[in-house]
């Protein structure tokens, strides 16, 4: 009989919950290309993901942001689908998790209306209990609000809930949450970073998380 480490399970979704880097990659390529004319190395563009969109890009390209933000939402949504793909095992994991009397929940920077649209695409829409996208607070990751919010939102205490992403800022907003946090390599992070963040676990696939996620009870 399995038991729950955590009762509350919250998800990164680009690069945890749905494999959607290329298609992030493609958008980000797409619309400097298309206003500026330039190009950015593969690992800058990755090191964006987990943060919002805009401020990422007007950070890096100052009075810009907003039109660049433009491009990439047209182009990213008329390519959604087709480029979007499912994490082997994942369905199965979370289908498992609420019968093992977990609840679940997606923490994004991206905005919530863009998630939901993911989630359906890969058939995930309906495993969720709570989402908490870029609207739902002020600051986002590294900082703990949005993971918070979540857990609030459910009634949970930060300390049973455990948060799951593919970068550095997904870690640190966990930690920073009191929350139990875990990394998984299939996503933009890379496996050194993220241990270097302190993660209760890094792991390379759905099997692996399981036996972090429903594995024997926390001492």
């Amino acid at each position: 009989m399995t038991s729950l480490r955590w009762p509350v399970v919250l998800f990164d979704f680009d690069g945890t919950l749905a494999d959607t880097i290329p298609l992030i990659v493609a958008s980000y390529r797409h619309a400097l290309t298309s206003v500026l004319g330039e190009s950015a190395h593969d690992d800058e563009v990755r090191s964006w993901i987990g943060r919002p969109l805009q401020p990422v890009l007007e950070e890096r390209y100052p009075g810009r942001g907003a039109e660049l933000t433009d491009v990439y939402r047209t182009w990213n949504l008329a390519n959604h689908d087709e480029l979007i793909q499912t994490v082997d095992g994942i369905p199965e994991l979370l289908d498992d998790l609420h019968a093992a009397g977990a609840r679940t929940g997606v923490v994004s920077s991206k905005k919530a209306e863009t998630v939901e649209l993911g989630l359906r695409a890969v058939g995930l829409a309906e495993k969720i209990d709570v989402l908490a996208g870029q609207e739902a607070t002020p600051l986002h990751k590294p900082d703990p609000a949005p993971l918070l919010y979540a857990a609030q939102r459910l009634g949970a205490a930060p300390s049973d809930c455990v948060y799951i992403g593919d970068a550095t800022v997904d870690v640190e907003a966990a930690r920073a949450a009191g929350m139990g946090a875990l990394a998984v390599t299939w996503g933009a992070g890379v496996r050194a970073e993220l241990e270097a963040t302190g993660p209760h676990a890094v792991v390379d696939d759905a099997v692996g998380l399981r036996a972090e996620l429903l594995g024997s009870a926390r001492p």
